[in-house]
């Protein structure tokens, strides 16, 4: 059974572990293995979201952080993804989907209009899987200016094959 609740700010020393274990399936993909050892998003962020109450944690039975979600408010309007990761060990048991959904839930309850995120669009468990959730691929003409420059900030760090996609609430 999946339980997601807030993070709390004990929980951020746990997070990085998370995200290099849930990394640890691109080194699948030559192309992209380099970025199980890459950066993670680091407890300044963490801690920037868990003050904004924009950061949720999958735990186990023992109430431990197995993936986790982080997000900002843009442009007054939408909830948008930062990160979304579930530790290589959890996946396909539905983590990444009821984090998701509390995103989404946390959306509507602060009446934003979408969530938004940025991801690869050819690896299965990226863009496929939003797909299926329900987001858009949004082209260039139909992306406001935050998902513009967070593409062109990831392309920078050798992040190509990324897609901004959208879910409208």
């Amino acid at each position: 059974m999946i339980r997601v609740r807030l993070t709390r700010g004990t929980d951020i020393g746990r997070l990085e572990a998370v995200e290099r274990a849930a990394a640890t399936l691109f080194r699948t993909l030559p192309d992209l293995a380099w970025l199980a050892e890459g950066r993670t998003a680091g407890p300044e962020a963490h801690a920037r979201a868990v003050a904004q109450g924009l950061s949720w944690v999958a735990v186990d039975e023992a109430d431990q952080p197995v993936g986790f979600l982080i997000a900002a408010i843009e442009d007054d309007a939408d909830l948008h993804v930062l990160e979304l990761a579930v530790a290589a060990d959890h996946q396909g048991r539905g983590a990444g989907r009821a984090l998701m959904q509390t995103a989404r839930r946390e959306a509507q309850a602060r009446a934003l209009s979408a969530l938004t995120l940025t991801t690869f669009r050819r690896v299965a468990w990226n863009a496929p899987f939003y797909a299926r959730l329900g987001y858009e691929a949004l082209t260039a003409e139909a992306m406001p200016a935050y998902l513009l420059e967070a593409l062109a900030a990831q392309a920078e760090h050798g992040l190509t094959d990324r897609v901004a996609m959208r879910l409208s609430l």
